[in-house]
């Protein structure tokens, strides 16, 4: 028992080793296997379009094929059609061509059927790239429609985030339709729900952040504080802290997570990391009174407003049509 003890960091980075190398592996197989489906798709596109191959010659393929070759699996005459698309649709897309390689075709089937903006399908696919998102994750960020709330806060918050760059990583709203609190609920209700559905609300903000405490105590002076939910950012270096209000945003609230941030700099912070960042988390706000409290802030900070139902996808795309135009308009004066 004690040699097993004594050799133990060398037995994990040994396991770290293989970890690695079975990811690269995977990784690699995946590489063929949308490489594959890219050259089917393109075979199947130029005999479409030179041959006239429709979709009742895509089914004798596939029949043919689960007859003379039954270890090939995935391909139906759907699948083998949706190919056809795939190649399609980014054959002459320089930018995109590339980054489709590095995800799973579910995922890149996900992207294909649910974004309508080369942007979009950028956005989605270097998301699956940095976090690696399984089919069920990706689905979620694209039913909450993550593209279109994360381009509408940062249109609406550029100066601050220019300010703030640390502030870029935060929006301004956020989709908690996961969270089963009671009616009527109050603050700590929405905490607690929260920490028992932390997997989603880490999700919701992004696989960087990692949970380090709820109800957070700091001491200033000879009083006790707390926070209500305390985060580190990995790709920030800094804590995060989050106070929850069931209710509209007001000034003052800004004015106590201050407070909060100068204590988590000047006692909790260590010397390697950033300034601390703060996010109060409302359940509804007045944009104007928003802009006017954070342009007086010296700290880094975001006030968002949540909704616990998945949003109104055609109010959200107009929205950002909206706020589009405006700053276009505005770049050109």
């Amino acid at each position: 028992m004690a040699d097993i003890i004594k050799h133990n960091n060398d037995f994990e980075n040994i396991i770290a080793i293989i970890e690695r190398s079975k990811a690269r592996a995977i990784k690699a197989v995946n590489t063929e296997m949308i490489e594959m489906y890219w050259q089917i798709g393109k075979y199947i596109s130029e005999k479409a379009n030179n041959d006239g191959w429709g979709k009742s010659v895509v089914q004798d393929f596939s029949d043919f094929l689960k007859q003379t070759y039954p270890a090939a699996g995935g391909f139906s005459a759907q699948n083998i059609w949706r190919m056809k698309q795939f190649y399609e649709t980014y054959k002459n897309n320089e930018k995109l061509s590339p980054l489709v390689r590095e995800i799973t075709w579910s995922n890149n089937l996900l992207i294909m059927s649910g974004c309508k903006t080369d942007e979009s399908k950028e956005f989605y696919m270097r998301l699956c790239i940095a976090n690696g998102y399984g089919k069920r994750e990706l689905e979620r960020q694209i039913d909450s429609m993550l593209y279109e709330r994360t381009m509408l806060s940062t249109a609406k918050h550029q100066n601050l985030i220019e300010q703030h760059p640390a502030v870029g990583s935060l929006r301004d709203s956020y989709i908690l339709e996961f969270l089963d609190v009671p009616e009527n609920y109050k603050e700590k209700d929405l905490r607690k729900s929260i920490i028992s559905n932390l997997k989603q609300f880490i999700l919701e903000f992004g696989k960087d952040f990692t949970f380090v405490g709820e109800e957070y105590r700091v001491q200033v002076g000879n009083t006790d504080f707390f926070i209500d939910l305390l985060f580190y950012n990995r790709a920030l270096s800094c804590l995060v802290a989050i106070e929850l209000k069931v209710g509209k945003f007001k000034p003052e609230h800004l004015g106590q997570l201050n407070f909060y941030l100068e204590a988590l700099n000047r006692d909790i912070k260590k010397p390697n990391e950033n300034p601390s960042v703060g996010l109060i988390l409302c359940t509804s706000k007045d944009d104007t009174v928003v802009e006017y409290a954070l342009s007086s802030s010296l700290s880094p900070a975001m006030v968002a407003d949540y909704t616990l139902q998945l949003p109104d996808k055609k109010l959200l795309e107009s929205k950002l049509r909206e706020i589009t135009m405006l700053t276009e308009g505005s770049n050109e004066e």
